[in-house]
């Protein structure tokens, strides 16, 4: 039965072998098609786990927020012919707030074997470090845009912290960084607690967990950085 990888890539500019096991290398070796949200970025990963892959003899195909949903199943043919096929996600691991989880969801219903490879997560190292709830936590991606609906949220999220003491996590555009802090520091408790994390398993890595009142005292500068944030009681 062909085998469908979900391969990690890094979360920024680091060192490989500290974030990636050594068996991902292997696995990728032995592929020739692969699923990306970006072909020349994947291929520039490639290249970083083994500068001996002879990347133009490998089959890529684009899966992102521009491709039409009826081609993605077709995606997954050289399956059906009992090739294994590799999912890369642009940052962090395949499916997890990322497009790939629907080639995945078509791998399942066709009955094919699914293997999820180890490596970064923001969403679990965030976690990690925050010094939250790390039993009771739920991703939202991406708030609403609209401010009044983004406050709704926003409401809600600390709701369910102080009712269900569930950890809260969210993301944002980098250009909207401040804006969002500015809004969180406004519609959220004092005592609300507030983490910030970017940078993760990189250099510049800063995980900084703070009450929105200390963060009034000293906002940070975030613009066009990947943010993630959490909040908590």
């Amino acid at each position: 039965m062909a085998t469908l990888f979900l391969i990690p890539n890094t979360l920024g500019e680091c060192v490989l072998r500290n974030v990636l096991p050594d068996g991902n290398a292997d696995v990728i070796r032995s592929l020739r098609h692969f699923i990306v949200e970006d072909v020349r970025t994947a291929r520039r990963f490639l290249k970083l786990v083994d500068k001996g892959i002879d990347i133009d003899s490998l089959t890529f195909y684009e899966l992102n927020q521009h491709t039409d949903a009826a081609s993605v199943a077709s995606m997954l043919e050289p399956m059906a012919s009992g090739n294994d096929m590799g999912v890369i996600s642009e940052a962090g691991c395949p499916a997890v707030a990322d497009p790939g989880a629907d080639v995945v969801a078509i791998a399942q219903r066709r009955g094919y074997r699914v293997v999820p490879l180890v490596g970064p997560s923001s969403i679990l190292l965030s976690v990690m470090a925050s010094g939250f709830n790390g039993q009771s936590f739920a991703f939202l991606g991406y708030l609403p845009i609209d401010a009044a609906e983004r406050q709704k949220a926003v409401k809600k999220m600390e709701t369910r912290i102080y009712a269900e003491s569930q950890t809260q996590i969210f993301i944002e555009t980098p250009y909207r960084n401040s804006k969002l802090v500015e809004q969180l520091l406004i519609w959220c408790q004092p005592s609300t607690k507030l983490c910030i994390a970017y940078g993760i398993t990189t250099p510049n890595e800063n995980i900084r967990t703070r009450t929105i009142a200390e963060w009034k005292k000293q906002l940070p500068v975030l613009d066009k950085v990947p943010c993630i944030y959490l909040l908590y009681k």
